[in-house]
């Protein structure tokens, strides 16, 4: 795949326009207050992975409505007291998997929480929590369902869930001494990207974030230059909805990572990967460039949507570790260092 987006200087200076609603902040705030209204507590059934250094509880947990959404908790079998903590959000069409698939975080000695993402789960990684809503008419896929109407637009949904994923791991500290809920850290690619962002500026209780090639950023560029989708659903939905352009727009508002960048404060690492052609880094960097909080951005040069892949992993192990495992105040001057790839701290963009 050939660089088809803005040169690489031109990346590390760009910022988009601000097309943040007025009441962006009530649209959010009112609705995660309501979820938590409704009350509830997760609860953990223990699991029988076969695997001998890490126990795996099952999860449900209320999210957006009180509807249980499933989760994962993954410790490390041998502690000393409580453990910082990972919570993941999964990539589009994904679901958290068998218990097994993926414990890197436990086996690095941390608490790892893997929420399920609603009503998907069956294109790669199994998914068992279902989205029992409708919609208005759609195009196939996740990223048009509901878009008329912000309050009814499915990432609507998902978010409040990744929201209450983290009230969920503060609730089963008081279960599990393993679990220190004031130190929790969210880590995400792709759709998991967007929405460990969204969290990260949502839920003060966020500690650090790890945002790998992020969807739900940018949209009005994102819809004109991606090739491949998800957003390539939401141009098509427009080309058939002609008369619904506006409409469209003003919903994915709401949804942008744009404005969710500029109220997190919590400590970032970013990846990006400048052949990407399903999440333009272009709409990456528009949600990095004014990210709130120390920051610090890993370039993947020669990579598509799989970005940095695993050789990243252990670049936000070194990451996280070098944070202190996630206790960190944030602030604006602060530039984080690791090591591995080609890193860009706050003070090169």
């Amino acid at each position: 795949m050939p660089d088809f987006d803005l040169p690489l200087a031109g990346l590390r200076e760009r910022h988009a326009d601000d097309t943040t609603p007025d009441d962006f902040d009530a649209f959010w705030q009112d609705g995660i207050e309501a979820a938590r209204a409704l009350g509830g507590k997760p609860t953990a059934e223990p699991v029988d992975t076969g695997l001998t250094t890490i126990t795996t509880h099952d999860v449900t947990f209320p999210g957006y409505g009180g509807e249980p959404v499933r989760a994962w908790l993954h410790l490390p079998r041998h502690t000393d007291g409580p453990l910082p903590v990972v919570v993941r959000y999964i990539g589009y069409g994904g679901g958290r998997g068998l218990p097994y698939e993926d414990v890197l975080w436990a086996s690095a000695g941390y608490a790892y929480f893997v929420m399920d993402t609603r009503g998907q789960g069956s294109d790669w990684g199994l998914g068992d929590t279902a989205d029992p809503h409708g919609s208005g008419p759609a195009y196939p896929g996740f990223a048009t369902r509901g878009i008329g109407d912000p309050e009814e637009y499915y990432y609507r949904r998902v978010t409040i869930d990744a929201v209450r994923a983290v009230d969920a791991v503060a609730a089963l500290a008081t279960e599990f001494v393993e679990v220190d809920a004031s130190r929790i850290s969210v880590v995400g690619t792709s759709q998991g990207g967007g929405l460990a962002l969204a969290v990260a500026g949502l839920h003060p209780a966020v500690r650090a974030a790890m945002i790998d090639v992020p969807f739900l950023c940018d949209f009005p560029r994102a819809v004109h230059i991606a090739q491949r989708g998800p957003y390539t659903e939401l141009a098509a939905y427009m080309r058939m909805h002609r008369g619904s352009v506006a409409r469209v727009r003003q919903t994915l508002a709401y949804f942008d990572g744009i404005s969710h960048a500029r109220r997190a404060m919590a400590p970032a690492l970013f990846s990006v990967a400048l052949m990407d052609d399903i999440c333009p880094p272009s709409t990456v960097f528009a949600a990095y460039n004014v990210y709130g909080g120390a920051k610090e951005i890993r370039e993947y040069e020669f990579n598509n949507h799989e970005g940095g892949g695993s050789f990243h992993a252990g670049v936000q192990l070194r990451w996280l570790s070098a944070l202190g495992q996630g206790i960190r105040t944030a602030s604006r001057s602060d530039s984080i260092t690791g090591g591995g790839g080609r890193r860009v701290g706050e003070t090169d963009c």
